[in-house]
């Protein structure tokens, strides 16, 4: 191999670097998080980033045109939106709504120009699928290297990512038998330092430096999940402080198989292979069909705003303030909170709810009774701060006991799976297990499940510590007075059976875990007496008779139990009352949700829903997600948000120095971004960033699932999070941020952290500041500055209180 320049190799790094980073992370099953997949482009606009996909993928990053003719035609999208999207791009006076309908009309189908590789050209030219050949032949190692205890046999040494390819591929005959000559001698021959053999190859395939950046990023998308699942694996190095040369190494992997087909086809495609170097170093390019795309989907979302300011500004109730209620219950700002949050407020007077990250601001690294994993639950944007356990002196005898069930429930597991007594077990015992499978096919399931021990900070920590913690979280929730006698703090969770994407379902706040755990630690926490004494000096209150109880919203269901850790005779009653008004919520937030599911007869059966295997759709999760609101509960009770909105409850006038609301601008507003930008490119993009039909899913290695027996790792929401089978569930909108608060201090914020600003900058995501009423006063228009938007009144906050 040739001596590479310096220079070049500095290149190919930075080049390396940056495809890197482009590449979502993907988080395993067992922990599943929304991601968004256009995590490394938050640099440049929605349109730049469809350009630069588009050349690589082939895949829009918007809908079709025939998909906007239609929502034109119904009225959904009206001459006013396309206006202000006009406006927003700065088409210029010539364009106009009419314009833009003829333009629709004329372009009939987007075709999105894949910038070929070589195994691409190769593939055409030779009539042999090499592509498509790499992929079962990566798949068929990476399956195995990476996995997390699936596989009863392991089949690779585990080394490194790219000693493991090597010596798996030198013996891997199949390329071979398929035509490939002298695959399993030219994988041999491959040296040691993966960076510099991508180094010298890319010098060898003639690539110029202005070419490389794409180039790369396009191989690694190439791999599928497989460079997914290696992005978050240096995602979590990082986050320890450390690094990982893995997504080097899956890109050498790559490459090789490029050098390969260029060795061996180089004289044929010589040509072809020239221009496609040539349209890379000029790829990015917005064309002129991208750019009417990109006005009709900025047209889409000021629709979608337009109906939540309609929603906003109609009238309510003037509600009972300045009273004590008898129960709060604090939910997280999930978008499913909202529907439940909004019923149980309806059915009583006496109820106010507040919406919270579901963490409950204790990012805890948990082991739950009877085991030794560790569960991070909280933001995977954060580290854990604490360690908890469930096992302590007086229940581990129980803990050892259960260990000892649970390992002869693994070995039996492995009987059933093994090569020789599968096959006899299933001759033998299969008609045993006809009633379960009938049971489970039906939902008939028992739903009852034993309670968990109490989670416990594992680790002593001393008051001061603890008062510290109790006050940084009630200032955040925005509960520092008017406590009730009772408080509820409902983390969520969804119970669900057969599903491989259960953890997404799950709390995004809690790194894909339920949110009960969170819930109750806080919850015994606030009900210690050295810590409200120490509260009380710092200025907050809570009354001798108020008492804190921590629960689970099960999504599926729409019913919630609570776990009162530390009992209260005095509060028994509060407590029964609560349960009584939490089952009338839920009975009418299952009626509420109920039409919009398939095949649902009546409300009552979503209690059984998710103990169905056989259901592909136990629950919409946070699809229609669409708007984030961060103002005082009275601008949104009794307002019928659908379901959409995260709401998260927040007061300026009490937030000394604007750190709460810094805290949500760089934390809940950002996962709330994930979430919505990994529904929008499960939509649009469903070949790159869906995870196909759950019908079809297997899973491998424990970590994530194939699409049939073959193929690439999957990654994003299945085909049946996002649809319905005929239309859209999720209408693919970009988030818009609804802040009450000064826009001073907002755009102060946004001025200190540039990754967060570049996502209002670039239109990823809409910022509003709302005024004393309610209405989306102010639109966020860049660089700093700001608009009026769709309130005419006066009463908008211009000036910093002091």
């Amino acid at each position: 191999m040739s001596k590479t320049p310096s220079k070049h190799l500095a290149a190919v790094n930075t080049a390396i670097d940056e495809a890197a980073r482009t590449i979502p992370p993907m988080w395993p099953l067992e922990a599943t998080v929304a991601v968004n997949p256009f995590l490394g482009s938050s640099v440049a606009s929605l349109g730049a980033t469809h350009a630069r996909f588009a050349s690589m993928t082939g895949q829009s990053l918007f809908m079709k045109e025939a998909w906007f003719q239609q929502k034109l035609d119904s009225g959904k999208i009206g001459d006013s939106d396309l206006a202000k999207a006009i406006k927003a791009y700065g088409a210029g006076p010539g364009l106009t709504p009419e314009k833009i309908r003829q333009r629709l009309r004329a372009k009939d189908a987007t075709g999105e120009g894949r910038i070929p590789t070589v195994l691409d050209l190769a593939g055409e030219g030779s009539g042999v699928d090499l592509r498509a050949i790499m992929t079962d032949r990566v798949t068929a190692w990476a399956s195995n290297y990476f996995d997390e205890g699936q596989a009863l046999w392991q089949v690779n040494g585990r080394g490194t990512v790219w000693s493991s390819w090597r010596a798996f591929a030198t013996n891997d005959l199949t390329p071979e038998v398929l035509g490939l000559s002298d695959f399993c001698q030219f994988a041999s021959s491959l040296p040691d330092d993966a960076a510099h053999f991508v180094a010298s190859m890319t010098q060898e395939l003639g690539l110029k430096d202005a070419a490389l950046p794409a180039y790369l990023t396009q191989l690694l998308f190439d791999l599928g999940g497989w460079s997914q699942l290696g992005r978050y694996r240096l995602w979590k190095a990082e986050m320890a402080g450390e690094t990982s040369p893995v997504m080097t190494e899956l890109l050498a992997i790559a490459v090789a198989w490029e050098v390969f087909a260029f060795r061996a086809h180089g004289e044929a495609i010589a040509l072809d292979w020239k221009r496609a170097c040539r349209e890379r170093e000029n790829s990015g390019k917005l064309p002129q069909h991208a750019q009417l795309l990109e006005i009709l989907q900025y047209a889409l979302d000021h629709a979608e705003q337009r109906r939540l300011e309609a929603t906003m500004a109609a009238p309510r109730d003037a509600g009972q303030v300045d009273q004590r209620p008898a129960i709060q219950a604090a939910f997280c700002i999930d978008v499913r909170s909202e529907v439940f949050r909004r019923a149980l407020e309806g059915a009583s007077s006496s109820v106010e709810t507040l919406g919270f990250a579901g963490f409950f601001g204790l990012g805890v690294n948990h082991k739950a009774f009877a085991s030794d994993t560790e569960e991070h639950r909280l933001p995977v944007l954060l580290n854990p701060s604490l360690n908890t356990v469930e096992t302590v002196e007086n229940n581990a005898k129980a803990d050892r006991e259960k260990r000892f069930r649970l390992r002869a429930v693994r070995a039996w597991g492995r009987f059933k799976l093994a090569a020789v007594s599968s096959f006899a077990f299933v001759e033998s015992a299969g008609p045993i297990y006809v009633p379960k499978l009938l049971q489970g096919a039906l939902g008939l399931k028992s739903g009852k499940s034993k309670r968990s021990p109490v989670p416990r900070i594992a680790e002593s920590m001393p008051l001061e510590a603890r008062t510290d913690a109790a006050e940084t979280i009630l200032r955040a929730m925005s509960l520092t007075r008017n406590f009730a006698r009772l408080v509820l703090l409902v983390g969520h969770g969804a119970a669900v059976t057969n599903n491989p994407h259960a953890s997404a379902l799950q709390c995004g706040a809690c790194g894909g875990y339920a949110g009960d755990v969170n819930a109750r630690l806080l919850a015994g926490l606030l009900n210690e007496t050295g810590v409200r004494a120490e509260l009380e000096k710092r200025g907050i209150v809570i009354p001798e008779d108020t008492h804190f109880v921590g629960g689970l919203h099960d999504t599926t269901s729409d019913q919630v139990s609570l776990h009162d850790d530390t009992p209260s005779a005095a509060h028994s009653k509060d407590i029964e009352a609560a349960k009584e008004l939490l089952d009338l919520a839920g009975e009418r937030a299952r009626a509420e949700r109920a039409p919009a599911l398939p095949r649902v007869a009546r409300p009552g059966k979503l209690k059984r829903r998710g103990k169905s295997w056989s259901q592909t759709r136990q629950e919409w999760g946070l699809a229609g997600c669409s708007a984030f609101i961060a103002a005082p509960r009275s601008r949104t009770a009794g307002k019928d948000l659908s379901g959409r909105s995260f709401l998260h409850s927040y007061d300026w006038r009490d937030d000394d120095g604007f750190k709460v609301l810094e805290l949500i601008l760089t934390a809940p507003v950002v996962v709330a971004s994930w979430i919505n930008l990994q529904y929008y490119g499960s939509t649009v993009a469903p070949e790159v960033f869906g995870a196909g039909n759950k019908l079809l899913h297997n899973v491998v290695g424990g970590f994530g699932v194939l699409e049939g027996n073959g193929g690439s790792l999957r990654s994003g929401l299945p085909l049946q999070s996002v649809s319905d089978g005929i239309d859209f569930r999720h209408v693919p909108v970009r988030l818009s941020v609804c802040i009450e608060a000064p826009r001073e201090a907002i755009t102060e914020i946004l001025n200190r952290h540039e990754s967060v600003r570049a996502l209002f900058d670039n239109h990823w995501l809409h910022l509003f500041a709302m005024d004393d009423a309610g209405h989306l006063a102010w639109r966020y228009a860049g660089d700093g500055q700001w608009e009026q938007a769709f309130a005419t009144s006066p009463a908008v906050h211009d000036e910093v209180a002091a």
